[in-house]
């Protein structure tokens, strides 16, 4: 492990998770996202504690009573609508708390010992996994809230988790680009998809694509179709104007199919 980079990356993440925020008007930013991607599934936040008193404070905050997986603590914000707060001893194990920073990413974690043979086709193979995700920093952070942005609980949360379809997902990202234009990448650890997604947004404080994974699916609830977008709440209001200016143009959700055998002079002079 190249610790420098390590400690940078640490530092790094230090700085942009305790960075101030602007509080938002949750209720109209999420119409507004709905209006033009018509989502099925609700917009959430996720946000980190240093205090297990500051995060019970959270108004009408659940804990779990049984040992989950953090794929099923979002699927209870996402799908249910609920809004949840857990520690390090909730989580079924080190592979869920290590994302958030919750436990250590020590040499055993590292060793990848158990993926290797179940995922990758030996420790190796499931080590070099292990090294490739982004992590919280470990130490700081005693808890995790998520909650539906409409309910104003978490305002502002650390990054907002919207899941949507490729075709959704696409006119987003179009609309984060309308202004203040890059070209966005990212990349895929394959299982234990988080780290794509609230792991990578957490530690980099920019939006973060991911594809689900297996357990994401199986224990978060996270449909065939969808695809996940992790990114800091500064984001959202452009994204919404970026839709807007998109929709202005004709380009909007659904997208309207032109035909595969039809003259494309016509469709093409308007939208190119």
């Amino acid at each position: 492990m190249n610790t420098t980079n390590e400690s940078d990356k640490q530092n790094t993440a230090k700085q942009i998770i305790t960075s101030d925020l602007t509080q938002f008007d949750w209720p109209e930013l999420v119409a507004e996202l709905n209006k033009y991607l018509r989502l099925r599934t609700t917009p959430i936040g996720m946000k980190m504690f240093e205090s297990l008193e500051e995060m019970a404070a959270i108004p009408k905050l659940r804990r779990p009573s049984a040992i989950h997986t953090t794929d099923q603590i979002v699927g209870q914000a996402s799908r249910n609508g609920w809004t949840v707060g857990i520690t390090m001893d909730d989580l079924v194990g080190a592979q869920c708390g290590a994302v958030l920073g919750l436990h250590p990413r020590d040499e055993q974690w590292l060793s990848g010992d158990r993926m290797a043979g179940v995922w990758y086709a030996d420790q190796e193979e499931a080590s070099k996994h292990q090294h490739s995700m982004d992590l919280v920093p470990y130490g700081r952070f005693k808890g995790m809230v998520v909650s539906p942005l409409v309910s104003g609980r978490l305002n502002p949360p650390d990054i907002c988790l919207i899941y949507a379809t490729p075709a959704q997902m696409i006119l987003f990202i179009n609309g984060l680009q309308w202004t203040g234009y890059k070209k966005l990448e990212w990349g895929c650890v394959g299982e234990s998809a988080c780290a794509d997604s609230w792991g990578r947004a957490l530690a980099k404080d920019e939006p973060s694509l991911s594809i689900p994974c297996f357990a994401e699916r199986r224990y978060g609830g996270v449909m065939e179709d969808e695809l996940l977008m992790a990114i800091p709440p500064r984001f959202i209001p452009g994204v919404i104007e970026g839709l807007a200016r998109l929709s202005r143009n004709g380009l909007r959700y659904p997208i309207p199919g032109y035909g595969v055998s039809n003259d494309v002079r016509a469709g093409m002079g308007v939208s190119y």
